[in-house]
């Protein structure tokens, strides 16, 4: 099997390389192969995705993503900025489901923001909408103003557009994903305002007369935001559009203590999948050695199952860094007194010696 390995910019090449160590320590027989992306992708080729890159995820089983973003390529054009090359893989590869496990371990209860008895034990599963919505609905751009308040003057302007088909898919994942969790599914939108939202709820709703043993509620995006910070643990299974997801599974991120610790999966209708950790590139802190690799390295054994049907070598993986947790080591990011401060390549040392 065939493993796209893209490190991109900032934090990415050094958590990958933690990732890396830790598949190359498995009993299993993989081919990695490496590319440029992001910011690294315009250095080497002109362009944040350059051909051989894309070429590379076509034909790869999975793709093992890092970060893409630097603050100096701020002043290029849109389209040759690094956050484009995510987007076009998305696009290209047809990944348009989501998956964002936030799961409060128990060893980093204190390191959440929230009270302890609020988050522990929360284990939730945000399924976000990537293809769609503001992100991709065209027309979409800077032009003078012909109406409204102020005509005359520029304004910019997206369009958000969600079609029936796309509204189905997403939420027939989520729905089956509920079925193999506890049969909980809550589908945020904003159908008091948008006409979009109002298509998404009549869709879910008729799903939800498909899968009878599955509980489905609707919940308004700015209640959502609430009660995750309230009773995060009354959700299972969020399902939400690409923009309200970007913004809800961030938030739900740091209730689990750190966004260090997320990863994620976004899938084609037949499980072939990128995985990335649900953070940034943190140019701030790059080649500095602080960074938490435990995101990219849960995201790799989400790829061992989702994509590459190895669920006995993600399980192992994800044991491994609990074991980790509960040994006392922590990067800094998840830090607490009476805990072992550690590095990036440190924390991956730690999880494969647990792996052994």
């Amino acid at each position: 099997m065939k493993i796209a390995i893209l490190p991109g910019d900032g934090i990415g090449p050094e958590i990958i390389a933690q990732a890396r160590l830790v598949l190359e320590n498995l009993d299993e027989s993989f081919t990695l192969e490496e590319a440029p992306v992001g910011g690294a992708g315009y250095e080497a080729d002109g362009h944040p995705l350059p051909p051989a890159t894309l070429q590379l995820a076509k034909e790869a089983d999975a793709i093992l993503f890092g970060s893409v973003g630097d603050f100096k390529y701020d002043q290029l054009p849109r389209e040759l900025r690094p956050e484009q090359a995510i987007l076009g893989l998305r696009k290209h590869l047809a990944l348009f489901a989501n998956l964002r496990p936030a799961i409060c371990y128990p060893e980093l209860t204190s390191a959440s923001s929230l009270k302890p008895e609020i988050v522990a034990g929360l284990d939730i599963l945000i399924v976000r909408e990537l293809n769609g919505d503001v992100y991709f609905g065209s027309p979409k751009g800077i032009r003078t103003a012909m109406d409204g308040l102020f005509p005359g003057s520029r304004e910019g302007f997206d369009t958000m557009r969600y079609s029936e088909p796309e509204v189905r898919r997403i939420g027939h994942v989520a729905f089956a994903a509920a079925r193999k969790r506890n049969k909980r599914v809550c589908s945020v939108d904003k159908s008091n305002v948008l006409e979009t939202s109002q298509l998404w709820r009549e869709i879910m709703s008729e799903i939800g007369k498909e899968y009878p043993d599955v509980e489905l509620t609707h919940m308004y995006v700015d209640n959502a935001a609430m009660q995750l910070v309230k009773a995060p643990k009354a959700f299972d299974v969020v399902v939400t559009g690409n923009l309200f997801g970007d913004i809800l599974s961030d938030e739900a991120a740091m209730l689990t203590g750190s966004i260090g610790m997320l990863p994620s999966a976004s899938l084609d209708a037949h499980n072939k999948g990128l995985y990335e950790p649900s953070h940034g590139s943190a140019p701030d802190i790059a080649g500095q050695g602080i960074a938490n690799p435990l995101a990219t390295i849960l995201s790799a054994a989400m790829m061992l199952r989702y994509s590459l049907g190895k669920p006995e070598q993600a399980t192992r993986i994800e044991r491994a860094v609990q074991q980790v947790l509960t040994e006392g080591y922590r990067t800094r990011d998840i830090y607490t007194d009476g805990t072992k401060k550690v590095g990036t390549a440190q924390m991956g040392q730690a999880v494969l010696k647990a792996l052994e």
